[in-house]
C-alpha cells in the first residue's frame, strides 16, 4: 500500500518548499505536508459495489512578516515559488498582530501507537474478505437485516512539519475503519442504524459496531402510538447519540479565543463551577494510539496532557499561537499563550485552536447500561441525532430530531417512537444530576480531534417532543 520511499520523498518536495521561503524574503515560515495512500471498499444495498485505492496529498505554506501572515496550499512543488508568492501577497494586505511570531524548537516527547505495521500489508483482497465477513455477520444477527450503506477502509499517511525557526518532524501514521447503515423491512417498515469503529491499530475482523448497527435497527421495530406533546423529561444519550452535540457545543467552548471574546457559554467563568461537580474534562494530547494526538501541534508546539474542567470547575482554556498572539494585540485578555492546541484539517487551511483526545470522566461510580436505566425510572434513550451541526456553540442549545429513540418506563424499556424532537441547553443539562455510563468509545467530532465518552444519563435540562 505505501510505495517506497514515500516518506523521504515528501521530505525532500518541503525542503524545496522551504527553499522558496527563504528566497521570498519573509521573517519567518512554516509547511506542513501530507501524503496518503490507502484502499476502500463500499458497501450498498447488501453488496460490495465499488473497490478504490490510490493515494492524495499536498502541501500548506504559511508566511509570517511583521506580524502579517498569508497562507497558500498545493499539490505539485514544481508550483513552490507561486504558493509562496501568493502567500506573500495575502500577507502584505493583512493586518499586523503586534507579538505575533512562530514558536521555536522545543523538545517533544515521542507518541506511540499511532502507526500499525500489519495494515501495511493489508491489500483490497483483505478487505474484500473483512466485508464479506461483516455481511455474513449481520445475516447470522438477524437474517432480515441488509446493509445498505457503508464500507471498510485502510490507509497510511506520512507527514511533514517544517519551520524557519528550526522545527522539523515527520512521521508515519496509520488507520483502519469500518462504517455500515444495518435497514430492517419488515411487513413494509423500514427501521436502520448507522454504527462505525476506527483506530491507528488493525480493528478485529468483526467490530462491535456491526452487533451496535443490528441491535438500534432491531428494537427501534413496531413504534408505540404515543401524544405529540413536549415533556420535560431525563433522557440517556447514548454515546453515540450524545457525541454530535457534545462535539458542536463543548470543545468550541474551551477556545481560549471564543472566551475572550465572551462567544462561549463559559465566558468569564474561569475557576468557576461550569458543569456538575463530579464531572471532569481533560484533553490528551500525548494519548498513544490516538487519532489526533502527537508529539507536536500543527505550529510545531509540543502536545500536552491538560485538565480543562477539574471537578466541575474550569480550569483552562485552549490556544494555538496566532489566536494568542491577537486576543492579546487587541486587548481582550492581558496574557495569553499557545497550549500544543493548534490542528490541521489538512493541507488547504491554515492551523486553527481545538481539542485533540478529550475524556469526559466523573469521579463517582460509573454505571453499567441497566443500572442506567434503573435510575431514570421514567424517560427516554437516545441513539442517534440530526441536526446537531444546528446547535448553537455560544449558548448550548440546541433542537435536534431523532429516529433512534426508545421509552423507558419504571427502569424499563417499553418500545420504540417513530420519530421525536430533542430541545434542550447542553451546558445547562450538564451541570444538572449527570450519570456516566461505564462503557467508553471513542468517537469523531463535528469541531476537531477526537472524544472519548461513555453513555451519558442527563437527568435536568432536555425536553422530548414525541411526533
Amino acid at each position: 500500500m505505501l510505495p517506497e520511499g514515500a516518506e523521504d520523498r515528501l521530505l525532500a518536495n518541503a525542503k524545496v518548499i522551504a527553499e522558496a521561503c527563504k528566497n521570498s524574503g519573509v521573517d519567518q515560515w512554516d509547511l506542513i505536508g501530507f501524503q496518503s495512500y490507502g484502499h476502500q471498499l463500499d458497501i450498498e444495498a447488501g453488496k460490495i459495489t465499488m473497490a478504490a485505492g490510490g493515494g492524495e496529498g499536498g502541501f500548506g505554506v504559511r508566511v509570517v512578516d511583521d506580524g502579517r501572515f498569508g497562507f497558500a496550499h498545493l499539490v505539485d512543488v514544481a508550483g513552490a515559488e507561486r504558493a509562496v508568492g501568493q502567500a506573500v501577497a495575502i500577507a502584505k494586505k493583512s493586518p499586523s498582530i503586534r507579538g505575533f511570531v512562530l514558536p521555536s524548537e522545543q523538545p517533544a516527547n515521542e507518541v506511540g501507537g499511532r502507526m500499525d505495521a500489519s495494515l501495511l500489508d493489508l491489500s483490497s483482497e483483505d478487505l474484500l474478505e473483512q466485508a464479506d465477513a461483516v455481511l455474513s455477520h449481520v445475516k447470522s444477527l438477524d437474517e432480515r437485516a441488509i446493509v445498505t450503506g457503508g464500507g471498510v477502509g485502510v490507509s497510511v499517511t506520512a507527514g511533514c512539519l517544517m519551520s524557519s525557526e528550526g522545527i522539523l518532524s515527520t512521521g508515519m501514521t496509520t488507520s483502519h475503519g469500518i462504517g455500515l447503515q444495518v435497514t430492517l423491512d419488515v411487513d413494509g417498515q423500514l427501521t436502520s442504524s448507522y454504527q462505525g469503529q476506527s483506530s491507528r491499530r488493525q480493528l478485529p475482523e468483526l467490530p462491535d459496531c456491526i452487533g451496535r448497527a443490528v441491535h438500534w435497527a432491531q428494537v427501534t421495530q413496531n413504534p408505540l402510538q404515543v401524544e405529540s406533546q413536549a415533556m420535560e423529561t431525563p433522557v440517556l444519550l447514548t454515546s453515540e447519540g450524545f457525541s454530535p452535540l457534545f462535539s458542536m457545543v463543548v470543545p468550541p467552548a474551551m477556545s481560549g479565543e471564543k472566551m475572550v471574546r465572551k462567544e462561549s457559554f463559559w465566558s468569564e467563568r474561569l475557576n468557576e463551577q461550569v458543569i456538575n461537580p463530579a464531572l471532569s474534562l481533560h484533553d490528551d494530547g500525548l494519548l498513544e494510539g490516538g487519532m489526533a494526538s502527537g508529539s507536536r501541534d500543527a505550529e510545531g508546539v509540543p502536545r500536552r496532557r491538560q485538565t480543562l474542567v477539574e471537578n466541575g470547575r474550569l480550569t483552562n482554556m485552549l490556544w494555538s499561537t496566532r489566536d494568542a498572539a491577537q486576543q492579546v494585540a487587541e486587548g481582550r485578555t492581558n496574557s495569553a499563550s499557545s497550549t500544543g492546541s493548534a490542528n490541521s484539517g489538512g493541507h488547504q487551511s491554515p492551523p486553527s485552536t481545538g481539542c485533540t483526545e478529550l475524556f469526559l470522566t466523573t469521579k463517582e461510580a460509573t454505571s453499567s447500561w441497566d443500572h442506567l436505566l434503573e435510575q431514570m425510572g421514567d424517560g427516554y434513550v437516545v441513539n442517534s441525532v440530526m441536526g446537531a451541526h444546528t446547535a448553537n456553540p455560544s449558548s448550548g442549545d440546541f433542537s435536534v430530531t431523532t429516529s433512534a429513540i426508545l421509552k423507558v418506563e419504571n427502569g424499563e424499556v417499553v418500545g420504540a417512537l417513530k420519530q421525536a424532537g430533542v430541545s434542550g441547553n447542553l451546558a445547562k443539562a450538564m451541570n444538572g444530576k449527570v450519570v456516566l455510563g461505564n462503557d467508553v468509545r471513542r468517537q469523531g467530532s463535528y469541531s476537531s480531534g477526537s472524544m472519548h465518552l461513555p453513555d451519558v444519563l442527563l437527568m435536568d435540562g432536555l425536553r422530548i417532543n414525541p411526533a
